[in-house]
């Protein structure tokens, strides 16, 4: 395969089994899509500013070797495909936990989202002129204390979805970071981040995934709850019966 070719193949090869898998009878995400696309499209915009910003600032940059060459504000096509593949993949693992799994608001995951919140904020706060780090971690500590205040039952999915998806991500964003290959696709200045490698995935990575999936599954779930209230004015209501 021609190195050109390889951030598009990893987008693609992101999205083709949970897109094919959308269809299986006892999945039916594509059920869903309505209360998926429009969320995806927001969060995108937001990214590809705040990408966009980043690239001109010199935080990241992006290996013309292993991109196709068609460009938006500096950025690759790969890379705004990315705000489209990457959430489709987080947000249909998510869907398929809520098949299998049950929700439940309870104190366990309460107290662990307090604490990652608080230790997110205080390191944030800590680097605030390292700022890819900053900026991630103290995002992600103001979205979570969203769901966090609010006690919703989904946040123990959430969790459990993003573990799972951390596999696939470790492999994807290796090979963009240069892991199995001789150079990395996305370029990190380390002089905006803590410098601390998983492998060869900065730390910041990770949190900047969670910070992804999350702005789409709260969105996602707030057209749902939004569907499931209409349904609910729609219902006409029994009549009494007075003896």
């Amino acid at each position: 395969m021609p190195a050109n070719f390889t951030y598009i193949t990893i987008d693609l090869l992101c999205l083709i089994f949970p897109f094919l898998l959308s269809f299986h009878p006892k999945i039916k995400f594509f059920n869903q899509w309505k209360y998926f696309f429009f969320p995806c499209l927001l969060t995108a915009t937001f990214f590809i500013g705040w990408d966009i910003l980043f690239t001109h600032m010199g935080v990241w940059s992006f290996n013309e070797n292993y991109v196709l060459g068609f460009y938006f504000f500096n950025l690759p096509l790969e890379e705004l495909l990315f705000f489209i593949c990457i959430p489709y993949a987080c947000v249909f693992t998510y869907h398929c936990m809520k098949i299998f799994l049950t929700s439940s608001s309870n104190n366990k995951t309460h107290i662990f989202s307090l604490i990652l919140l608080t230790a997110l904020a205080f390191f944030g706060l800590l680097n605030l002129s390292k700022l890819y780090t900053s900026v991630t971690f103290l995002l992600l500590a103001f979205l979570l204390a969203i769901p966090t205040i609010k006690r919703v039952a989904y946040m123990f999915i959430f969790y459990i979805s993003f573990l799972i998806i951390l596999l696939p991500f470790f492999i994807s964003n290796g090979i963009l970071t240069g892991s199995f290959i001789e150079e990395p696709v996305v370029l990190y200045n380390n002089t905006y981040n803590l410098g601390l490698r998983m492998f060869t995935i900065p730390v910041e990575d990770t949190f900047y995934g969670m910070l992804l999936m999350l702005i789409n599954v709260i969105l996602y779930e707030f057209l749902l709850e939004r569907k499931g209230n209409k349904k609910d004015a729609k219902s006409p209501l029994k009549p009494t019966i007075e003896r």
